[in-house]
This record gives structure tokens, C-alpha cells and sequence, in this order.
């Protein structure tokens, strides 16, 4: 079963999509400046095209015309558009209404109104968010020659998380199993337990010259129940931060 059929509707909303004019604006200006690929579908026709700007101000997204004059037409004749593109493997669809043609940057482009919003669909297995740096998440780790591996948790996903350290202890290499794991979720009543396994080491230095290491850990029996809990948490980071932009 897939990810969206096991949610209602309300939850699809509240996970996926993104709404409000400074948000949704943030993110298509994002895909503006990288120059992302979408897919517009109109009435009986799609054709590919790249988003040129965000004007929130106008309530205007710009984006570019199709080689195809017959495209175009339809385009224009058409009440209701949907774009579709893959940003880094990550699912992105909103809809439209009708376009008009303008000049952009001294060439033919289009333009509608921003929609209200857009879907996100980003990949459950990979989505992986940087936890807050203020109060972080302490991880405990017992090492097979019987060690402590305490460190603050820098990032996590439901299928591992990421560790951070000016030290690490003896005995740590790639493949290392960890048997007995936890770590506690804010305001969660019980601690996550599980085994992991140490798929990454990196030194890291700043530009000042201090040196840190990264600790990659993958989740190896977090129980579903857990991995709820983990996702929970990981969609309440993103509510706060998609409110702050």
C-alpha cells in the first residue's frame, strides 16, 4: 500500500501540501532559479517548460512558451493547467488557471496567477530533515567493547539519522553494529529503541579550522510504531519551518 493510501485527506493536506502566497511564491521562485523542468498539461496537450519568475506582488508566476504554436494555442485557450516536475526525485504538481501571453526578458513567455497550492510529495525512505540546534536530540549507543556513543543527533529520517562530534570514541568504523540504541523525541514519554549500523564516517573542518565528525547510523529494526513517531516528528519540523518562510 502506498504512502497517500494510507492517509485521509486531511492528513494529505496537512503533510504534502504547501499553502499561503509567501510560501508557495518561496518555492516556485526556487525552482525559477534553478532552472527546474516541468511538464504543463492543458486541454488535450502538454508540452515542457521552465518557470522564469515569481512576481508575489502581481500575483503572477511567469514561465516559458512552448516551441509549438499549436501548443501555445491550446494553452491559451485553456481554464486550467497543471505542472508537474521531479526536482531532485521529489513529486511537484500544482494547477493553474488560464494564462495570458506577455514579454519576458524581451521574449514571448506566459503568464497566471500563483496558485493556492502546491504538492510536495517528497520520497518517505529518503526524507531527511536537520533537527533543531537549540536543545538537540542526545543519542545513546553501546559499543561492542562495551563504549559510549553519546553525541547530538545533527539530522534524522525514518530510516536512520545523522550524528555530530568534535571526538569519537575507539572501535568506531563503517559496518559496526550498534545492538542497543535509544534516543528520545521531544515531548515523547518513552524512548526509541533499536540496533543500528554505522554506514558513514567524515571529518568535516570549518573555515576557521575546526574540525567536527559526521556519524551516519541506518535504523535497523525501529519498530513501525516508532518510525510513526519519527515522521510525526520530522512533518511538525517542516510545519514550523514552511511558517517561518
Amino acid at each position: 500500500m502506498s504512502q497517500l493510501a494510507q492517509l485521509s485527506e486531511a492528513e494529505i493536506e496537512d503533510r504534502f501540501h504547501v499553502t499561503g502566497q509567501r510560501p508557495v511564491a518561496f518555492m516556485l521562485a526556487g525552482f525559477a532559479r534553478d532552472g527546474d523542468g516541468f511538464t504543463v498539461q492543458s486541454d488535450g496537450d502538454f508540452f515542457l517548460t521552465t518557470l522564469l519568475a515569481v512576481q508575489p506582488e502581481r500575483n503572477l508566476l511567469i514561465f516559458d512558451c512552448s516551441g509549438s504554436m499549436e501548443s501555445n494555442r491550446r494553452l491559451l485557450q485553456s481554464q486550467r493547467n497543471v505542472f508537474v516536475a521531479r526536482p531532485g526525485g521529489i513529486h511537484v504538481q500544482f494547477a493553474t488557471g488560464p494564462a495570458q501571453e506577455v514579454i519576458y526578458g524581451g521574449a514571448k513567455a506566459f503568464a497566471t496567477a500563483l496558485p493556492k497550492f502546491v504538492v510536495r510529495l517528497q520520497r518517505r525512505e529518503s526524507f531527511r530533515v536537520v533537527t533543531p540546534r537549540v536543545r538537540p536530540l542526545a543519542f545513546f549507543g553501546r559499543l561492542p567493547n562495551g563504549g559510549l556513543l553519546n553525541l547530538p543527533v545533527h539530522d534524522l529520517s525514518v530510516t536512520g539519522l545523522g550524528l555530530i562530534g568534535s571526538m569519537l570514541p575507539d572501535g568506531l568504523v563503517n559496518g559496526l553494529v550498534l545492538p542497543n540504541c535509544h534516543f528520545a523525541l521531544p515531548e515523547d514519554e518513552h524512548d526509541l529503541l533499536f540496533s543500528a549500523t554505522i554506514r558513514h564516517l567524515t571529518e568535516l573542518e570549518s573555515r576557521s579550522g575546526i574540525r567536527q565528525w559526521q556519524v551516519g547510523l541506518q535504523f535497523n529494526d525501529l519498530p513501525a510504531a516508532a518510525q510513526n513517531r519519527v515522521q510525526r516528528y520530522i512533518d511538525k519540523l517542516e510545519r514550523e519551518r514552511r511558517e517561518l518562510t
